[in-house]
């Protein structure tokens, strides 16, 4: 088991599993400058990253499952509450 911290909160994580991946030499040799400047590992820059990515992105899924179960319940925006948006931004909504 390892001790991860990311800014002032610390976790546990038990590492259990193996990922192998491709990346370009160029990519590879970013991650590893990378590396050797922070004392990090790429293993735990590479998770880092990762992670980020997961974190930023994962909200896109949820607003999807939202709006086809609002579009399945019928639940759809008005004329007048889309031309709303679109004057709201600058487009011609006639």
């Amino acid at each position: 088991m390892r001790l991860y911290c990311k800014v002032l909160l610390c976790t546990q994580r038990t590492m259990d599993t193996t990922l192998t991946i491709r990346i370009p030499e160029d990519t590879k040799q970013s991650l590893e400058q990378l590396a050797e400047a922070t004392g990090r590992s790429k293993s735990f820059l590479a998770l880092d990253a990762i992670q980020a990515y997961l974190e930023r992105e994962s909200w896109q899924i949820v607003a999807i499952q939202e709006a086809i179960k609002e579009a399945d319940a019928g639940d759809f925006a008005t004329l007048a509450e889309v031309q709303r948006v679109l004057r709201k931004w600058g487009v011609d909504a006639d």
